[in-house]
């Protein structure tokens, strides 16, 4: 982490002091993984163990980074998990075989497809083939179906995790005008279904969108995930507005990192040491305006996979517990009764 945590509510980044309040993704991740220790303990005493299957094609870097991040909090909360690694070369075909091979298992209850797929693959068709019940990602249409007509289902893992920073940081999501930024069917369609059934006023932002600054200003919850590095200035955010930074780009131009941060000492030193820095869609000097925001890294990136292992219990729990109930709401992106997202009961009005 590049940030140093303070007395207050505001943290420093090298010499500069900051007003925002950090919202730390790793101890909220913590929080859940302690929640989440709980059912898959009693889960085991009723011989049932749940398990993410994870298919990671080729050899993409950045693709097997996150795949190993994801079996590794497997390991570390004690699913059960395994990982296939079908070449470059698969065809279509040869995947819907094994998404078919693992939607027949019992013992699998969660499937990732780790995306991108390579460009002979027809994704969409490889995605829709998976058990809408072992759809850990959220990525189905019947789960985004059902989270549009507030049914119970499997929620997307990073609109998820932004829910659980608002509701675990004591940010007041009812009533308030919020404003998502990108309109991808991954995260920002989905974080602004879950904002309204949250009973936010909710705003979404494009590239199309007219004034797109003047839009985010007017907003008391901002979420970036547009996917451009630091796109997200300071004037254009509300002075004590809430900032979740959904972005996450890889930077190695040194002329544009030491315009991004030209007021971090400390960030510039360890990009000259390891020659890239990972980048947010927020510029870091809106910390000097915002009243929370979440850094990059540490930030909505520990919730995503926290929310897959979520997702991965709450799918064993569905599917293999004869009581288990069907109707809980959408934005109860976790697993037990103090977990709901405020605004759930009123969901529907």
């Amino acid at each position: 982490m590049w940030y140093h945590f303070e007395e207050g509510s505001s943290f420093s980044q090298g010499a500069l002091k900051l007003s925002a309040r950090v919202l730390n993704g790793i101890a909220i991740r913590d929080q859940i993984y302690g929640e989440l220790k709980q059912e898959i303990a009693a889960l085991g005493a009723a011989g049932i163990r749940p398990g993410l299957a994870a298919v990671l094609v080729g050899e993409n870097p950045a693709s097997q980074i996150y795949v190993r991040s994801k079996i590794a909090a497997c390991e570390q909360l004690g699913l059960g998990s395994w990982l296939h690694t079908p070449s470059a070369a698969v065809t279509t075909e040869e995947m819907l075989s094994l998404v078919a091979e693992l939607n027949a298992r019992d013992d699998v209850d969660g499937i990732l497809v780790q995306l991108p797929l390579p460009p002979q693959v027809d994704t969409k068709a490889v995605l829709e083939a998976v058990d809408p019940a072992k759809d850990v990602d959220g990525f189905h249409p019947v789960n985004l179906g059902r989270l549009v007509s507030g049914r119970a289902g499997l929620v997307a893992c990073t609109p998820a995790g932004c829910m659980e920073i608002l509701r675990r940081s004591g940010i007041a999501v009812e009533g308030a005008n919020a404003a998502v930024v990108g309109r991808s069917d991954i995260v920002g369609k989905p974080m602004a279904l879950l904002l309204v059934h949250a009973n936010a006023t909710v705003t979404i932002c494009h590239s199309k969108t007219r004034d797109l600054a003047g839009v985010v200003r007017q907003a008391d919850i901002v979420v970036a995930a547009i996917g451009r590095a630091a796109m997200i200035e300071p004037e254009w955010v509300r002075p004590g507005a809430t900032v979740i930074d959904v972005g996450t780009t890889r930077v190695t131009d040194a002329a544009q990192v030491e315009r991004i941060f030209a007021n971090y000492p400390a960030r510039l030193a360890q990009f000259r040491e390891k020659g890239f820095t990972l980048v947010g869609d927020v510029h870091p000097d809106v910390a000097e305006v915002a009243g929370a925001i979440t850094p990059v890294p540490g930030g909505v990136g520990p919730l995503t996979i926290a929310m897959l292992m979520s997702n991965t219990v709450k799918a064993a729990r569905l599917r293999r517990t004869p009581k288990a109930s069907t109707n809980t709401p959408p934005n109860t992106t976790s697993n037990t009764a103090s977990m709901k997202t405020p605004g759930a009961a009123a969901a529907k009005s």
